[in-house]
């Protein structure tokens, strides 16, 4: 049976091992997380998400709800965070409109690694699917598919989706609501709070 455990503890070892074929082992250690993200298929901190006494942490996250997509898909995801984090680390600006928008910068280094990235007007040049590579180094790996994944259940399918907005402060995580798109800071760290997706 396959359970959270297992499918985290496979996705660590999954980006040791996409760290060391497509970033020359240059990313640190990040913190591997399955969450609920309805409508999104992951995201990536650009904040200390996570600290043990000795260290601190950045978070990739892979959304519970679509966890069981095809295995390379879901190795995409991990792999189009994975991009965020170079490019954070390499200052390299690769987002705009609060990190939900990607622009080409975020394409260049993407592609580069072995995805394929095409537009959409909202989200720039973010939706992700895995190159025909990238698939024969999933199959080459012989990863499967993870079976699981988290159901939402829908109480009433005559209610409109929730309109209420997420934003994040870079720094300490700190995060808050809205009804509307709205420019606000965090005032304990002096920082433009992003929008999450």
């Amino acid at each position: 049976m396959m359970t959270i455990s297992k499918a985290a503890a496979f996705l660590e070892k999954a980006y040791d091992t996409l760290n060391k074929q497509y970033f020359e082992s240059a990313l640190p250690k990040a913190i591997i997380t399955i969450q609920s993200r309805p409508g999104c298929y992951g995201h990536f901190t650009c904040f200390d998400a996570w600290s043990d006494p000795a260290k601190k942490y950045k978070e990739i996250n892979i959304s519970a709800e679509t966890l069981n997509r095809p295995i390379s898909n879901t190795i995409a995801t991990l792999l189009h965070e994975m991009v965020h984090f170079y490019c954070y680390l390499n200052k390299i600006q690769d987002t705009s409109r609060s990190g939900r928008y990607h622009n080409k910068f975020f394409k260049d280094e993407a592609e580069k690694r072995g995805l394929i990235i095409e537009y959409d007007k909202t989200i720039g040049w973010s939706v992700t699917t895995p190159s025909p590579e990238l698939k024969s180094f999933v199959n080459a790996m012989k990863w499967k598919k993870i079976t699981l994944s988290r159901g939402m259940e829908i109480k009433d399918k005559g209610k409109k989706p929730s309109s209420t907005r997420k934003y994040e402060c870079p720094c300490c995580g700190m995060s808050v609501r809205a009804t509307r798109d709205v420019r606000i800071a965090c005032m304990e760290c002096d920082e433009v709070m992003q929008k999450a997706c």
